[in-house]
């Protein structure tokens, strides 16, 4: 509805879906990469299994480095490094609160384990 008086711009609007105004205020807050590093550590206890013997999960630029307490586990994970970090990057790109387009590729690369 519009109103005829000048001072008062109030006019309809076509209607947006929820997921696309939960995508515009994430871009608009800037919230995206914390929530993609956020994302990226419960992946890494999803897939990799080894959620209890993780102290420490960093991402940045596309390396995942996860301290891990157990040198057993550790040198478990070790030769699965290349299988852990495929099927991370298929649930990350299946999760459609990430935002991202085709162009940027894996969204993790390197995985380090100490």
């Amino acid at each position: 509805m519009r109103q005829n008086k000048g001072y008062s711009a109030l006019h309809r609007q076509e209607a947006v879906g929820m997921d696309e105004l939960v995508t515009q205020f994430i871009n608009e807050m800037k919230l995206a990469s914390g929530l993609k590093k956020q994302r990226v550590a419960e992946v890494w206890n999803e897939v990799s299994g080894a959620g209890r013997y993780t102290l420490d999960v960093k991402f940045d630029k596309g390396v995942l480095t996860c301290v891990i307490s157990s040198s057993v586990v550790r040198n478990q994970l070790y030769f699965q490094r290349d299988v852990l970090v495929q099927k991370m990057n298929e649930c990350l790109d299946a999760d459609e609160m990430l935002a991202r387009n085709g162009k940027e590729g894996p969204v993790v690369r390197t995985l380090i384990l100490k």
